[in-house]
């Protein structure tokens, strides 16, 4: 299995004196649980597992009151084993299927805060926004889980490359043997994405074919979930945008039209089925923004802007781009008109906590892919090809508001010229190590 950054942040929680009941939101499939039961193994002496989708009557438990010695007498009798402050983590899997376990949280926080409690939900952002539900504001604690990153592939598949990726520390050229072993996972993780089932099975049988059907097994339960769990008047609309995102992509200007869904269709029409998406983790949204100037929420316009979704890989397969385009030509910009790898950039940003993230236009004249915030400092990201790099756009951008620097990701070499940061597509983890 894949080993995960947020392994670390979970020791973290474990360690502190004022621990709270800690959530993990993430999008379905992204291996919460994995992640959720593995941290238990290795830090605690005993894991009570309960799924509320899986064991039925489980929420039975919560609805008589929720006096938490009560609750935890009757865990233990399902665990078949006394459930032990401190030494016993209790996992509340799909904990939005019992709103009342969420509601819970609360009390166990204010009365028994010395169990370890962690509880995690595909669809919990959907549970989370429906008015009425009852949350211990202020009572939990949330950590993101991402689909894997590129650096969590690398580090499983050859370790001591991503230990030298994580030791360079000046903008500096790489030798090209080493350029094109990465260039090699790259494009590998580009066409998998970072759906950690799908990883571990090509990493164990090097098979895309196969690698490719869990992906699309994956989708399908995505698109299952909007017959499961979405209002039924909602479901046709849920479809239609979900299909629309690639062709959405696909146009010169990628910006999302409303009437490219359903002919006629207007925001008011599809807000709804947008926010399920977004708040289910399947999507994300690059708002465009009027000028780089902090604080940029304020900056932002939310009725412009574009939809990626949370997963490159997914993205690949909805688009039904083939892989040998990915894995074989030398621009992979070639297909997609370079979505495909905006959208790999934009995920890797995102797992690296730079959320949200902005687009920059002016006019018809230049657009800035991306836009980010460094602590004080605002960040121009442009995506670009293997060896194409000219960029009218940023350097309209450049002019206009003299940036620190700005970041190219393409996949030339690591160099910093006169303020301007080329990094490697296979580096994008390391790029702060870069900003000097």
């Amino acid at each position: 299995m894949i080993e995960r950054n947020l392994m670390q942040d979970l020791v973290k929680w474990k360690n502190v004196r004022s621990r709270k009941p800690l959530i993990l939101r993430g999008v379905r499939q992204c291996g919460k649980t994995w992640l959720l039961q593995e941290f238990g193994k290795r830090h605690f002496e005993n894991v009570a597992y309960f799924n509320f989708e899986r064991e039925e009557g489980l929420g039975d438990i919560f609805e008589k009151n929720l006096e938490p010695d009560r609750i935890l007498l009757e865990l233990s009798v399902v665990h078949g084993k006394k459930i032990q402050p401190q030494t016993t983590l209790i996992i509340f899997d799909e904990i939005q299927a019992c709103p009342r376990a969420l509601t819970a949280l609360k009390y166990f926080c204010e009365e028994e805060p010395e169990f370890a409690i962690v509880a995690a939900g595909s669809l919990l952002g959907i549970t989370l926004s429906t008015p009425g539900t009852s949350f211990p504001v202020g009572k939990v604690t949330f950590l993101e889980l991402n689909p894997c990153g590129f650096d969590e592939y690398l580090r499983t598949v050859d370790n001591g490359l991503q230990e030298y990726c994580e030791s360079l520390q000046k903008p500096e050229p790489l030798s090209l043997a080493i350029c094109d072993k990465l260039e090699q996972r790259f494009r590998e993780y580009l066409v998998l994405g970072g759906m950690p089932a799908v990883l571990s099975d090509f990493i164990e049988n090097q098979d895309v074919q196969q690698a490719e059907a869990i992906q699309q097994g994956i989708i399908q339960s995505y698109e299952m979930d909007f017959s499961k769990h979405a209002p039924h008047k909602d479901m046709p609309k849920l479809f239609l945008l979900w299909k629309s995102i690639p062709e959405q992509l696909a146009r010169e200007n990628a910006k999302f039209i409303y009437g490219e869904v359903k002919t006629g269709a207007r925001a008011k029409d599809l807000e709804d089925a947008l926010r399920w998406q977004l708040e289910a983790g399947l999507i994300q949204k690059v708002n465009w923004l009027e000028k780089p100037e902090i604080p940029l929420a304020a900056y932002e316009d939310r009725k412009s802007f574009k939809v990626y979704l949370s997963d490159t890989g997914l993205l690949r397969n909805l688009a039904k781009v083939p892989a040998s385009s990915v894995l074989i030509n030398n621009d992979v910009f070639g297909e997609f008109k370079g979505r495909l790898v905006e959208n790999y950039v934009l995920q890797q940003l995102t797992a690296l906590g730079n959320a949200p993230v902005y687009y920059w236009s002016s006019g018809n004249l230049a657009e800035v892919d991306f836009v980010i915030q460094q602590d004080r400092d605002i960040i121009p990201i442009e995506v670009k090809s293997g060896l194409n790099v000219r960029s009218r756009s940023l350097k309209a951008y450049r002019e206009k508001y003299r940036p620190p620097y700005a970041i190219r990701f393409s996949l030339q070499n690591l160099k910093l010229d006169h303020g301007l940061l080329n990094i490697p597509l296979y580096l994008i983890g390391q790029y702060r190590q870069f900003i000097v």
